[in-house]
Order: structure tokens, then sequence, then C-alpha cells
């Protein structure tokens, strides 16, 4: 029997996030997921009238492929997927994980090589730059126990943060902040650990409502590169490249990361931000929303959409908030500033704009969860 919740997920993918058209052509990127949901993509795609290309993946033979892996084979890996990028018009990448932490022993530098020959040509300079995208995890007993629940609990979770947001609600009650974003120059965040400044003048500012990321709701801009100054404490455990930091502190001076500590992993995070010139400044700074998503799980996709946080990540811009910083690395890493993880303030142009993680301006109610959240 099929499961009514994958036919919501999938079609929400492609008719409202990719809006597939009629000709188009979809790839279908499905790693370690089932094989019942893949089949209802490919349904859905050509009921849209798309034309679905699927690739399946395992994250045990990927990590096989990075270790083993040169320079030669990476770049003709890179070829070969741009390729098959250019000729597509619409991406889906919806992926599984049985254990979260697959590549934590690939070597740094095997990493990079698929970072910069595979990751960067085809995904930031192509799918992101040209196609209509979305990428979704897979709920999954690795996330589940993540998100220190049952699995059935999870799954239940999952299905209802993803597929049961009103995102056209969520469209609407963003267009306040949005345009008072868009007018806003000096940002003050303040917080335990916290105390930070910064431009965002001239830059623009793009919400997301479910186009690109399932589960959505967070609006993002960038702070202009050599703006940011003071010290950034994060709350939230992240996830890179399989290997966990908690307790990130970031000190910036004209935008760079001057100091950054991790506890234990302090020698691994600086050897990230060392990974080139940019990725010790930031690319990218978001409000998230989401009012289901309530605490961190070790999956960026939840965790920067979570009610009452906002993420501030190290390395490359997008281009559509785009500050010129350029690095191969794009980190996401989030501080919740709700009460109950210590609270926390945000001033636009010294206004206090949100404060303990709700908004307090009336234009801007309609975006705190009980709001957004409700029927």
């Amino acid at each position: 029997m099929k499961d009514k919740r994958h036919e919501h997920l999938a079609r929400l993918l492609v008719r409202h996030s990719m809006r597939v058209a009629a000709g188009d052509k979809v790839l279908i990127e499905a790693f370690d997921i089932p094989t019942d949901f893949t089949a209802e993509l490919i349904r859905q795609v050509a009921a849209a009238g798309g034309l679905p290309l699927v690739s399946t993946y395992h994250q045990q033979v990927l990590r096989a492929l990075y270790q083993v892996s040169t320079e030669e084979q990476m770049r003709l890996h890179g070829q070969i997927e741009r390729q098959r990028m250019e000729a597509v018009q619409c991406y889906a990448g919806v992926r599984g994980s049985h254990n979260i932490s697959e590549m934590s022993d690939v070597p740094k530098e095997k990493m990079d090589l698929y970072e910069r020959l595979w990751w960067t040509p085809v995904h930031q300079d192509v799918r992101v730059r040209k196609t209509r995208w979305v990428v979704l995890r897979w709920p999954t007993a690795s996330m589940s126990q993540a998100a220190q629940m049952s699995t059935e609990a999870f799954e239940d979770f999952y299905f209802r943060v993803c597929a049961g947001v009103d995102y056209d609600r969520m469209e609407q009650a963003m267009k306040p902040l949005h345009e008072l974003m868009d007018k806003t120059d000096r940002v003050v965040i303040k917080g335990p650990g916290t105390e930070l400044s910064f431009s965002k003048k001239g830059i623009a500012t793009i919400p997301c409502f479910g186009q690109r990321n399932i589960p959505d709701g967070e609006i993002f801009t960038c702070p202009v590169r050599d703006s940011v100054n003071g010290t950034m404490q994060y709350n939230c455990d992240t996830m890179y490249r399989g290997v966990l930091f908690s307790n990130v502190r970031l000190e910036f001076k004209n935008g760079k990361v001057v100091s950054a500590t991790a506890g234990g992993q302090t020698a691994k995070l600086n050897e990230i931000l060392d990974a080139d010139e940019g990725a010790r400044f930031i690319g990218e700074w978001s409000l998230a929303l989401n009012p289901h998503v309530l605490k961190p799980m070790q999956d960026i996709l939840f965790d920067e959409k979570i009610a009452g946080s906002f993420h501030l990540t190290p390395g490359q811009a997008y281009d559509e908030a785009d500050n010129g910083n350029r690095s191969q690395v794009h980190w996401d890493m989030v501080c919740i500033q709700r009460p109950d993880y210590g609270g926390g303030e945000i001033w636009f142009d010294g206004k206090l704009i949100r404060k303990d993680g709700l908004f307090v301006l009336p234009e801007l109610a309609d975006l705190n969860p009980d709001r957004l959240g409700a029927g």
C-alpha cells in the first residue's frame, strides 16, 4: 500500500518547489532513501509533464570513492556531472543517511578534492545558479536518534514540518520583514557570549518558503564582507564533514574570523576555516521561523529553520545575496535566541526587531510560531 505522506511530499516538491512544467528535464538524486519514494517522485514529475532522470547513491559507496580519489578522478566526475546538470531545468536531491558520521574518516585532502572539483563546479556553479532546485533529508533511524525521538514519532514530526506547513501563508507573512531588511543598514545581535555588529547595506534579502529547502522557513541576506565585528557564540551543535562541533565561538575583526574555538575540536575547526581565504569571512546571515522546528538535531536543513534562531555562515556567499565572498566552504552555524536557550536580541538600525526569539513589531507578528503554525 502506498504511503499517502509520500505522495503529498512528492507533489509538494514537484508542483511548489521545482514548479515542473511540460518538457522540463528533472534530475532526481536519491541517497539511501526508500525506492517507494523515488518511484513516487518519478510519477509526480511525469504527471506534471516533466522528463525524470534518476541517479541513486549509497553513502558507504561514496565514502569508498572519496577515500581513493585522485585529482584526475574527481575532475572527471565533476566534468561528467556538470554536463548532466547543465542539461536539466530542475533538480531534487533527497538524502538519507544511516550513519551521520559516515564521512568522518575521509582525509581532509580527499574531501577538499571533492568540494573543489565536483561539488563546486556542479552544484555551486550550475545547480544553484541555473536550475529550479530543492534539497531535503529523508527520515531514518539515524536522524531519529539524533533528534532523540522514536523512529515512528520522528517520521510523524518529519512529514509535519516538511509538508504540513502552509508555505503560501509563510510567503505572505514574510513580506513586511523582507521590506524592512531591504532598508536596513546596521544589524546588532546580542545574547549570551554574543555581541556582534555588521552592515547589510545594499545586499538583497531573500525569503525562503519551500522552493529550495524542505523543510523551509527562513529569510536570508549577507553582511558587507568587511563589516562584521565582535564575538559570536553559537549554542547548537553543528555537523561538518561528518564531524560534530560544539560550543563554537568566533571572534571577528573587520569581517575576518581572527579567533575560533570549539572545545576539543578547535584544531579541526581552524583547519576547515583555513581551507581558503574566504572561509574566514561570512557568506550568509539568516533569520529562521519554521513554527514546528524547535530544537536542534544535528541536521542543518532542519536546524537552520528553528523558530527563534538565526544562522551566521562562514564561507561562500549566494549569488542572490552576494557580498563577493568566495570559498569552497559554506558552513551554516545556528544560534537559538528563545528564553530556553538563553534569550537574545536583534536590532536593525537602532530598533529592536526580535527579542528572545519573538518578533516584537506588530507588522512582523504573523511570523511568530503561534500565528504561523496555526491551523
